[in-house]
C-alpha cells in the first residue's frame, strides 16, 4: 500500500497591468441603455430647472476683499434657516456661523434661481452642526480669519482690523466676546472636523448634528424668498 500526497502550490501575483480608456465623444452610446433613462433624465432636468427665487444681479464669492454679498447670504440663510431647528432639540439660539470661502462652488446669477442653482453652489453632501465653544475658543476663530484674509461666509459675528490686518475689535451680535462664556457656533462637518485647518472647534464641550445638509438649507430659503437681496457689509472690515 503506498501513500500520496499532493503539495499544494503557492499562487503570487506577478503583474498588474491597467488600460486608461478615454470617454470622449467618439464612443457609442448603446440606444437601450439612452431610452431607459431618458424618462428619469428628463424629469431630473424638469425638478431642477423649475424656478424658486429671483437674483436682481450676479453675485460672486469674489466681489470684496473679507466679506461679500454673495458670502454673507450663505451664512445669513444658514443661521434663518437652522436656529429654529437647533432651538426646537437644544432651547438655544445659534449665536454665530462660520463657513468657508472655498465651499462656495458657484455664482448667482442675474435672473431666476432655480434647484439647480443650490446644487452648484454646493454639490457636497455636508451637513450643518452645531459646537458649543467657549469664547475662548471663538477668539481663536476670530485669529484664524484675521490671519487668513479672506471672505469666509460669517453671520452674527462681527470683526474689525486695522491698517495691518492685525485684530482690532471682534463681538457677537454686537458685544464683546467673553473667553469664560458658552457659545453656539453653526458650521458645517467639513470644517468641523478640521477642514481648511479649522482646528478652533476641538476640543468643544458637545456637538449637536442636524442632519440638514447645506444645500436643503440653502434650496429651502430660495423656496420661501421670492427675491433674494444679499449685500457686502461692515461684518468683516479693515480699517
Amino acid at each position: 500500500m503506498s501513500i500520496t500526497s499532493c503539495k499544494q502550490e503557492t499562487q503570487e501575483l506577478s503583474r498588474i497591468e491597467g488600460k486608461q480608456i478615454a470617454i470622449t465623444d467618439s464612443l457609442i452610446g448603446n440606444p437601450e441603455i439612452e431610452n431607459f433613462i431618458a424618462p428619469f433624465r428628463e424629469h431630473v432636468n424638469k425638478d431642477l430647472d423649475s424656478v424658486i427665487s429671483y437674483a436682481p444681479n450676479t453675485y460672486t464669492k469674489s466681489d470684496g476683499e473679507l466679506n461679500t454679498a454673495l458670502g454673507n447670504l450663505m451664512a445669513d440663510l444658514v443661521h434663518e434657516q437652522a436656529n429654529p431647528i437647533f432651538k426646537s432639540r437644544s432651547g438655544h439660539d445659534i449665536d454665530l456661523v462660520l463657513l468657508n470661502h472655498g465651499g462656495i462652488r458657484s455664482i448667482i446669477s442675474k435672473g431666476n434661481i432655480t434647484k439647480r442653482t443650490a446644487y452648484e453652489l454646493m454639490p457636497f453632501e455636508n451637513s450643518l452642526v452645531v459646537v458649543q465653544l467657549k469664547g475662548k475658543n471663538i477668539l481663536e476663530a476670530v485669529n484664524y480669519l484675521a490671519r487668513a484674509k479672506r471672505a469666509h461666509p460669517i453671520s452674527k459675528l462681527e470683526i474689525t482690523l486695522d491698517a495691518d490686518y492685525s485684530l482690532k475689535n471682534a463681538t457677537v451680535n454686537g458685544i464683546a466676546i467673553d473667553t469664560a462664556k458658552t457659545y453656539y457656533i453653526a458650521t458645517n462637518d467639513y470644517l468641523y472636523n478640521g477642514g481648511d485647518h479649522m482646528e478652533f472647534f476641538k476640543p468643544n464641550d458637545t456637538v449637536y448634528v442636524l442632519n440638514y445638509k447645506v444645500r436643503n438649507a440653502i434650496m429651502d430659503y430660495f423656496v420661501k424668498t421670492d427675491t433674494i437681496k444679499p449685500v457686502a457689509d461692515n461684518r468683516f472690515i479693515k480699517l
